[in-house]
């Protein structure tokens, strides 16, 4: 019986500390070898416009998926898509520009490593041109 109950226990904690991970949107300011420096992001939809948080550093762990994300219009969110070629050596990471780039990152229960990361996803309205 008390067998039974350990067994159980050792379930319950590992299925919290799956259900603890974090994912949120993101914007990636910097990528130096295998740690990402971001801001967290989240859309105001009463102000229409983007909050951001402070800027973190995280490392990557070396299984993270990488990938490059795919706007799903039903759920509104980004689904992850194909595999980056290289990970976080990816021309895209190579070249943030000074604005940062947007990204769903997913970190693990203690939030200390990043687990996966997602780019784009995020669309803003186009401007017209001028013409």
């Amino acid at each position: 019986m008390l067998r039974k109950f350990v067994c159980a226990g050792i379930i319950v904690a590992i299925g919290m500390s799956v259900a603890m991970a974090e994912e949120f949107m993101a914007i990636i300011s910097k990528v130096d070898g295998n740690k990402v420096t971001f801001m967290k992001a989240k859309f105001d939809p009463d102000t229409k416009k983007l909050e951001k948080g402070d800027a973190t550093t995280l490392p990557v762990k070396a299984d993270a998926k990488i990938t490059k994300g795919k706007f799903n219009k039903d759920t509104k969110k980004t689904d992850a898509g194909d595999p980056l070629a290289d990970g976080l050596k990816n021309e895209v990471f190579t070249n943030i520009g000074e604005k940062g780039m947007f990204a769903t990152i997913t970190t693990d229960a203690d939030n200390k490593n990043i687990t996966a990361i997602t780019t784009g996803g995020f669309k803003g309205k186009k401007k017209k041109d001028a013409n």
